[in-house]
């Protein structure tokens, strides 16, 4: 059991420090696209280039971030009903969506994202615009990167649930139940 506190005390923290970390992408999106806006709009210039950039750092956010989201208990999810339920239901609910959804799309999108990282290492791709962006490589191994981080979170909400339905509850009391 002490194993398994220390493993969702790491992926607690480390998700934590990445999470805070990437935040800071938001700033930097925020800047891109007011440069992207003020050139479009008043300088009526574009550049293929700039509006990669924000997309390329809207999915870093989007992918990196999440495993901070669903750490924090800020995912998306369907409260109609879940919001009614006991505590305990709601850990059962969890426990079962960790292992029968969470983690095994998680480890499914790793799986398949393999190759299409690895051959965009390969062919050294980039974008396919005139004036894009190089390194989309770089971009895409984002995918499997943000999967594992989600996948690590997943195995210890998985373990928290676990440990409060069946354990002390005292010694897995984390950001989520």
């Amino acid at each position: 059991m002490k194993y398994l506190i220390q493993y969702i005390q790491f992926t607690d923290w480390l998700n934590e420090k990445i999470g805070k970390g990437i935040s800071w992408l938001t700033t930097i999106l925020v800047l891109v696209v007011c440069y992207d806006v003020f050139t479009r709009y008043l300088l009526k210039e574009s550049s293929v280039a700039v509006q990669e950039l924000e997309w390329h750092f809207f999915a870093i956010i989007f992918f990196i971030a999440a495993a901070y989201t669903l750490n924090q208990d800020r995912h998306v999810r369907v409260d109609v009903f879940y919001q009614n339920f006991s505590e305990r239901t709601k850990l059962y609910i969890n426990l079962f969506g960790n292992i029968l959804f969470l983690i095994p799309f998680s480890l499914l999108v790793i799986w398949a994202s393999a190759d299409f990282v690895s051959n965009s290492f390969i062919i050294m791709e980039s974008s396919p615009d005139p004036g894009g962006l190089p390194f989309r490589f770089i971009l895409k191994s984002i995918i499997p990167i943000g999967f594992f981080l989600i996948l690590l979170q997943g195995v210890a909400n998985t373990f928290r649930n676990f440990l409060s339905l069946f354990g002390d509850d005292e010694l897995v009391r984390g950001n989520n139940g």
